[in-house]
């Protein structure tokens, strides 16, 4: 069960439906009493570590988790569009299999791997 910081923020990722950076939420949520950056970090490490919230590192923003399954272990695959800035979260055990395959070549235990496609969502491309 998140804490209240955390609740917070997953509320405002939820309102929201987008990816937003640690200072997007802090100015969102600084009516709700969260003062610092530290407050919004340590809360978006707390989702992170339960599954809930996943870091786009290109976009240096978080989003919500929309796969259940990621939780348990820590993969996730983004289509970001460049255009409006929506993110995607795919699922695809193929892909799964890839990056198995390629840390255990590499003799690397992976803890979590976040793939970003980058380019143009359906609607974009049609404008």
């Amino acid at each position: 069960m998140p804490g209240r910081n955390q609740q917070l923020v997953l509320d405002a990722l939820t309102r929201f439906d987008r990816p937003m950076g640690a200072y997007e939420l802090l100015g969102l949520l600084r009516q709700e009493g969260l003062r610092s950056p530290l407050q919004i970090y340590r809360a978006l490490d707390q989702l992170i570590e339960e599954g809930l919230v996943h870091r786009i590192e290109s976009l240096s923003a978080f989003a919500l988790c929309v796969h259940s399954e990621c939780g348990s272990h820590g993969r996730a695959a983004f289509a970001i569009c460049a255009n409006c800035g929506r993110a995607s979260e795919v699922h695809d055990p193929a892909l799964e299999r890839v990056l198995r395959r390629i840390a255990r070549r590499q003799g690397f235990r992976t803890k979590s791997a976040t793939v970003e496609l980058s380019g143009l969502c359906e609607a974009c491309a049609h404008r």
